[in-house]
């Protein structure tokens, strides 16, 4: 590891000294070295020392939890799979169980809770996202025709909405995946028959405002069963699309290398951020973790037989292996303009906490940090995490942690 460390100190300098660089030192003191090609920004890093970490403090405890075992049924959080905290301290979470956006004060006390199941005004046909819209309002998507609905920010119904793609598949149609700061939506066509992905962003009335073309996404092996019928089969580990918001830029990565593309609105490709990598291979020993996993998906869905589990493991026996692991596994800009990006987990080495490396608004690499194990982030603010954890009993929290930055 030291070798290559140095290695990467001497190619830096080296390239540095053929560049016209910018930076060749980021602010934490590691390598970087920033440069423009053809109008893209380029930025290089080197990865920082193996165990260090941020002087950055997280918790020890989160200040504020909702949720509960038992009680009122505002607390009884269920795939509970989105959450935000709005500029005025309130908590907005979308409860994708029971198809409904609940709001909590400052404190975590239940306000009022509006949607629920049913294709009235207002209502959601299976919502799966909520989101901040500008000025507190909220806006929240539903899997049942894809439809948008915005609500003023004391939950009001304001007005619904579909992306105007002229699809007429479900299946077929833009798919929203978030809400960009001007209150334009970003959304992503990945059928799964095809190992690429139209990436297109919308304006507030369900418009064409943009499209960021086309990016590879997860590939799968297409083969004909014993009926004679189409089969689409996956290939353990692949690569997948990442996709996220770094202030008015969209990124969009594919995993299989060390790479964070950057996109401005118009589709032009304005920033390429890398990091030392290595990438590893899977080994034969991998491919069981990953068919647990799969099945551990599919086991929670209510009242399947455990012969349908048992059928699945079969079928997932002779699922192929990718040719290396994904370099990293998510992004998510912070509130300071920060990018983080997690540390992929490989199978069979569990890692004490989430790892994450933290890059400056310029691509500069800041350091390694950890964050609580089982909270999945949805929200970095200034001073504080926000995120959804499940305990062994499986109930369900939305929790805020706090976030102290020193140094860097």
């Amino acid at each position: 590891m030291k070798n290559r460390s140095i290695a990467t100190l001497v190619a830096l300098a080296a390239l540095a000294c053929q560049q016209d660089d910018r930076q060749q030192e980021g602010p934490t003191g590691l390598p970087s070295l920033i440069r423009d090609s053809a109008g893209i920004r380029i930025t290089e890093n080197g990865r920082p020392p193996e165990g260090s970490r941020l002087p950055w403090r997280i918790g020890p405890e989160p200040t504020l939890s909702i949720g509960k075992l038992e009680g009122e049924e505002p607390y009884l959080l269920h795939w509970a799979g989105s959450a935000a905290r709005l500029s005025d301290g309130r908590i907005m979470v979308g409860n994708y169980g029971s198809s409904e956006v609940r709001m909590f004060d400052a404190s975590g006390g239940h306000m009022a809770s509006w949607g629920g199941e049913g294709e009235g005004p207002g209502e959601f046909m299976s919502l799966s996202h909520a989101a901040p819209w500008p000025g507190d309002s909220i806006v929240a998507w539903y899997s049942s025709g894809l439809g948008i609905s915005v609500f003023d920010s004391d939950g009001n119904y304001g007005r619904s909405f579909v992306l105007q793609s002229g699809e007429a598949e479900v299946w077929r149609r833009p798919r929203p995946v978030a809400v960009r700061a001007g209150g334009t939506i970003l959304s992503i066509r990945d059928p799964e028959d095809a190992d690429t992905a139209v990436v297109e962003i919308w304006d507030a009335d369900g418009s064409l405002y943009a499209s960021l073309g086309t990016h590879p996404s997860t590939p799968r092996i297409v083969t004909t069963n014993e009926r004679g019928s189409r089969e689409l089969k996956p290939i353990a580990y692949a690569r997948e699309l990442v996709r996220g918001l770094w202030g008015d830029l969209v990124v969009l990565s594919p995993t299989d290398r060390y790479e964070i593309r950057a996109y401005r609105d118009d589709g032009a490709l304005a920033r390429i951020v890398r990091r030392e990598h290595d990438l590893r291979a899977p080994v034969p020993a991998d491919l069981e973790p990953y068919i647990e996993w799969q099945v551990g998906m599919t086991a929670s869905i209510p009242g399947l037989p455990e012969e349908h589990l048992d059928q699945m493991r079969k079928s997932l026996a002779g699922t192929l292996l990718a040719e290396t692991f994904p370099a990293f596994s998510r992004v998510l800009s912070d509130a300071s303009g920060n990018l983080w990006v997690r540390e992929y987990d490989f199978p069979r080495e569990e890692r004490p906490a989430p790892l994450w490396t933290v890059f400056d608004p310029e691509g500069r690499v800041l350091g390694f940090i950890e964050t609580p194990k089982g909270l999945r982030i949805g929200q970095i603010g200034e001073d504080h995490i926000l995120g959804h954890y499940q305990d062994e009993l499986e109930v369900e929290y939305v929790q805020v942690w706090p976030l102290e930055r020193s140094g860097g």
